[in-house]
């Protein structure tokens, strides 16, 4: 099984619980306020490590607790971060709001994120099989990367949805976004099969377009789609679903499964995620996508 690396960011998330979302110009009282580990480098990189992936971080941190903790995470993890870089910004921040039905808005503040870069001559650790990077860190360092590691399954979250720089496309494989970043990406609305079929003819990539409760759609530009749909849980945060997919789907694809497995199981990586507030504390555990795959 090979290696897995992931490049991309890390935030403190302030989550704060609400009734309902605000309407424009309206004041709320927050039901609750907690503070968890996040930026989506990170989640993915800890849910890889979580259903058995061997993994590897590049990221970007300011000198303080924020970042202190961050590594903390990374060790208790078992997370390779020797290539982390401190830089002189503050650790990346991020503002949640939570509503009762456990949707959620997201304001990121990217901090040392957006400082991340990959140093000439940088030496990839050996035998890596799946690289795994986001739109939250600068998509110059990303490309870089992805250049460097050429017999790598290179995977590009593009998350927060905006326009891809062509030398970043021209060294990923797999595109994967879901339903609300797809319909940016292909500038219409359509079914989440349909959309991935379009982009992936568009970009001549694999693409993934995950749907919530409709499951995850994966289209190859020759046509072919294949799908599978999450199992029924119980709702309480869908923070983290997105990463918690990611990393089961890089960690499953490491060990080299077939199509149809390996989606299932990273589907049901996202739907566990669901049963638990926060995004790291949400993500699941190898045995219990396995039980709950089956």
């Amino acid at each position: 099984m090979g290696g897995i690396l992931v490049i991309g960011s890390y935030n403190r998330d302030t989550v704060l619980r609400l009734a309902r979302f605000p309407a424009p110009g309206e004041t709320l009282t927050a039901l609750g306020m907690a503070q968890f580990h996040g930026g989506k480098g990170s989640n993915q990189a800890v849910a890889a490590a979580r259903a058995g992936g061997r993994v590897a971080l590049i990221a970007a941190l300011g000198q303080d607790e924020a970042g202190e903790a961050a590594q903390a995470l990374w060790a208790a993890e078992g997370i390779a971060a020797q290539a982390v870089q401190i830089t002189g910004a503050p650790t990346g921040a991020a503002t949640i709001l939570l509503d009762a039905a456990g949707e959620n808005q997201i304001i990121i503040i990217p901090g040392a994120n957006a400082e991340l870069n990959l140093p000439i001559g940088f030496p990839p650790p050996d035998d890596i099989a799946v690289v795994l990077g986001q739109l939250e860190t600068p998509q110059a360092a990303t490309a870089a990367l992805f250049r460097a590691l050429p017999k790598a399954r290179c995977m590009l979250n593009v998350a927060p949805a905006a326009p891809i720089l062509p030398e970043l496309l021209a060294a990923t494989d797999m595109l994967v976004l879901n339903e609300t970043e797809a319909a940016i990406l292909a500038q219409r609305e359509a079914a989440p099969a349909d959309l991935a079929l379009a982009l992936a003819a568009e970009t001549m990539r694999e693409v993934i377009v995950t749907a919530g409760a409709l499951g995850a759609f994966w289209a190859r530009p020759d046509g072919v789609v294949i799908d599978a749909a999450p199992p029924r849980v119980a709702i309480t945060d869908t923070t983290g679903a997105g990463d918690a997919f990611l990393g089961a789907f890089a960690a499953f694809s490491a060990e080299g499964l077939a199509p149809e497995r390996l989606l299932r199981q990273a589907v049901t990586a996202g739907a566990l995620a669901c049963t638990e507030a926060g995004a790291v504390p949400s993500l699941p555990y190898r045995a219990a996508i396995l039980a709950l795959a089956k």
